[in-house]
């Protein structure tokens, strides 16, 4: 008896000292995860500013943000075409320098680190400094087109190229992309590349039937990520150009800050959130549906 006894009170003490071990992070969780997450949903059905008390209004600030906000309709509308964008030719070229780090080359592993840096710095202010000051009129982009004798083009004030030019900041950080892709590249069996050419098959066809098919997972895991973070983009638009030229560039994300901190309408931002967050479910709910289709395993199972 006294035996279970001490070993019930060990386990206990083993439990509290888990417990210990993990309640930074548990702590972390719950006070600037899930509260912020169940107060914005609170908030949303609130008039609420800084200054004043929240005042529940039902559902008024969805209703206003689809009837009569028209900035709302321009920002899904630029964030939308900004990931269909951004996602796609980050992923491509994620994809390529992952095969050209993949081949035996010398000095593979210092190539790897100087292409991973790009994401271990991520969408800081600085880099989005750095990226304005590359492509101002006057820039280190344009001098370079001055001296081939090329035209200056106003990658920043032109509401044509503007998304397209912050757009790259985004590809540029393709680092996280690339180092799953050359994980899933390393997993196909050299015997399949030996078969196919022995069978004389070219590269664009061992490509597409046997290295595309073998990393459709690793493709599908990137997409996803890569999706959910260029919905919540924010940083570019906001450094860079601010919105223009013309809201060229006015993403989703900005919108919401601009009304939560700069007009004090914490309500109507929480609103925005919840619908950025149901277009998130719903265009990821959307790539789980159509991954069977064109995802495959090794154990033959979609």
């Amino acid at each position: 008896m006294n035996t279970a006894t001490a070993k019930l009170k060990a386990r206990k003490r083993y439990n509290y000292a888990a417990f210990l071990y993990i309640s930074p992070w548990l702590i972390g969780m719950l006070a600037f995860q899930l509260y912020p997450f169940i107060a914005s949903l609170v908030y949303s059905f609130t008039r609420f500013s800084i200054l004043t008390p929240p005042k529940f209004v039902g559902l008024q600030n969805f209703i206003q943000i689809f009837s009569d906000d028209k900035t709302f309709l321009q920002s899904l509308k630029v964030t939308l075409i900004y990931v269909f964008i951004a996602v796609p030719a980050k992923l491509a070229f994620a994809l390529f320098i992952a095969m050209v780090l993949n081949l035996k080359i010398r000095y593979v592993n210092f190539y790897r680190t100087v292409y991973y840096m790009p994401s271990i710095l991520g969408g800081s202010v600085a880099v989005s400094i750095l990226w304005k000051f590359l492509f101002a009129r006057q820039g280190l982009i344009n001098q370079l087109f001055s001296t081939l004798h090329l035209p200056r083009i106003d990658w920043l004030g032109n509401p044509d190229l503007a998304l397209y030019t912050i757009s790259l900041l985004t590809v540029w950080q393709f680092g996280s992309s690339m180092v799953i892709f050359l994980a899933g590249l390393k997993q196909i069996p050299r015997d399949l590349y030996d078969a196919a050419t022995v069978d004389g098959s070219g590269r664009i066809r061992t490509f597409m039937n046997i290295t595309l098919p073998l990393i459709t997972p690793m493709i599908f895991f990137n997409l996803i990520m890569q999706m959910v973070n260029a919905f919540q983009q924010f940083t570019p638009a906001f450094v860079i150009t601010n919105g223009g030229p013309m809201k060229a560039t006015y993403l989703y994300g900005l919108m919401i800050y601009e009304n939560a901190f700069n007009f004090f309408k914490m309500g109507y931002a929480s609103a925005l959130s919840w619908i950025l967050f149901a277009i998130m479910m719903a265009f990821t709910a959307m790539v789980f549906k159509s991954s069977p289709y064109w995802t495959h395993y090794e154990d033959g199972e979609n």
